[in-house]
């Protein structure tokens, strides 16, 4: 297949939505940007061996490719919209290529987003995604707003993911329990309605996307304050602890990435409307508070623990 056989056969549909203008087929995209709304942009690249394993399934590696986008449009309380795609192949595989496409559009589909542009190009496996977004004029969530006295929560269970691809790595016995975490690592469920339901609630937010230690780590730095967790309370899987030590574990839980689950903070006289506003939803837990001074520090039975961030880093 040529290039623009590809792109027609596998990405070019009609979109739904009314507020694409011009779509795939143009050398750009036009979309309609309600005045009352703002535009949220974020890029994401996921790369066969850093990201996803070689040979991993085209409709997980699709999937996964927009739900790590779709998890920045949570962590800053916007509602996805829209996506351009940028592919790089070895080469033109048809089958590959539909699965692709349907991992892809299956969550695009759950999500409303529109596929309105992209580029293909040969060279090593690689899937960059952009996404666009919009939210309320009025407010949007950021990494630069906690205060001291914000109780910290996440959502989920972090460390799943880590979970699932060391039982892939390391070629574990696939129980029910491994099952559960490969699905985690495979694929990781963006958290855009508790981004919604927080937008005007959490002090700051930030998706997990490299361990919730180094991820706090973030929103502390852009706060300018420190952050203690207490290890008594973070919430640890029970199908991790089947399938690993407690040590292991809990490294997982602090410092494993791919989770793709938020972290927020939030003060004191709004956690009643956060509770409110996430009951019935996906499980939040309270793990610690936002303190003066710097750095993320865990605790147990009131010891400080020895553990730092050794969340994933490209370059380290």
């Amino acid at each position: 297949m040529g290039e623009f056989d590809l792109i027609a056969k596998y990405f070019s549909r009609s979109s739904a939505r009314e507020d694409v203008l011009l779509d795939v087929g143009d050398d750009a995209a036009v979309v309609h940007v309600p005045p009352d709304k703002r535009l949220v942009a974020a890029v994401d690249t996921i790369v066969e061996g850093v990201h996803f394993l070689p040979g991993a399934a085209a409709a997980d590696v699709g999937y996964r490719a927009l739900a790590v986008n779709l998890s920045d449009m949570a962590a800053m309380g916007a509602m996805p919209a829209w996506m351009t795609l940028s592919l790089s192949l070895p080469r033109a595989d048809e089958a590959w290529l539909a699965g692709f496409a349907t991992g892809l559009y299956d969550l695009a589909d759950k999500y409303a987003v529109a596929l309105v542009g992209g580029d293909t190009v040969r060279g090593p496996l690689a899937v960059t995604v952009q996404i666009l977004g919009l939210v309320e004029a009025d407010g949007w969530l950021t990494r630069s707003h906690a205060q001291i006295g914000d109780t910290v929560f996440v959502s989920g269970l972090p460390g799943e993911a880590a979970g699932g691809l060391a039982v892939l790595q390391q070629s574990l016995p696939q129980s029910a329990d491994a099952q559960r975490l490969i699905q985690r690592f495979l694929r990781p469920e963006p958290r855009v309605a508790l981004g919604r339901a927080l937008r005007m609630l959490a002090n700051a937010t930030i998706d997990v996307s490299d361990g919730v230690i180094s991820d706090l780590q973030h929103i502390c730095e852009q706060s300018d304050c420190g952050a203690h967790i207490d290890m008594e309370v973070f919430p640890v899987s029970s199908a991790l602890r089947a399938c690993f030590d407690a040590s292991k574990c809990e490294q997982m839980a602090l410092n494993g990435g791919d989770d793709y689950e938020l972290v927020f903070t939030v003060p004191p006289e709004r956690l009643l409307a956060v509770e409110a506003a996430i009951a019935g939803g996906v499980r939040c837990t309270p793990i610690g508070r936002i303190v003066a001074g710097n750095g993320v520090q865990c605790f147990r039975g009131g010891q400080r623990l020895a553990l730092a961030p050794r969340g994933y880093d490209h370059f380290s």
